[in-house]
């Protein structure tokens, strides 16, 4: 199994038209989630989420050819509306030799909207960082979407 490293990182920023609470709220309550935190074009029909540090998740993903994948993880750090610090790991291959990686999500006032910036960080090779960016990318434009 490689080891993650932090050189490799997914850093994105957006700004959403909504407080920063309704932000946070679509970010960690699951009947939300299920609207956007997956790339465009796949279902999202499961989120668990047991929001508080030491607390897990899971959210099953299913891509339009039925494929099935689940990321999950443990949420580290939780200051609300402001920052959510959490692991992320993938059950089904291809994507599970990429071992933990990790999230951090801030949330900041930005003239009446939320400026959102994610950083992911770990990840084993260039390839697999840039498969999360793309995925992340298309995760916050559903997010924007919903507001």
């Amino acid at each position: 199994m490689t080891t993650p490293t932090t050189s490799r990182v997914v850093h994105l920023t957006r700004t959403i038209k909504a407080s920063r609470e309704e932000v946070f709220r679509a970010w960690t309550e699951p009947e939300q989630m299920k609207h956007w935190v997956a790339p465009e074009g796949m279902e999202i029909p499961v989120v668990e989420a047991d929001v508080r540090v030491g607390g897990a998740y899971r959210i099953q993903m299913r891509s339009p050819e039925g494929e099935v994948y689940t990321a999950f993880g443990k949420y580290r750090e939780i200051t609300p509306p402001e920052r959510l610090v959490y692991t992320w790991s993938w059950k089904e291959e291809p994507h599970s030799d990429i071992g933990e990686t990790v999230v951090t999500v801030t949330l900041e006032d930005a003239d009446g909207a939320t400026a959102v910036t994610l950083h992911h960080e770990g990840f084993p090779t260039e390839e697999r960082r840039e498969g999360h960016e793309q995925g992340w990318t298309s995760c916050l434009t559903r997010l924007e979407q919903r507001f």
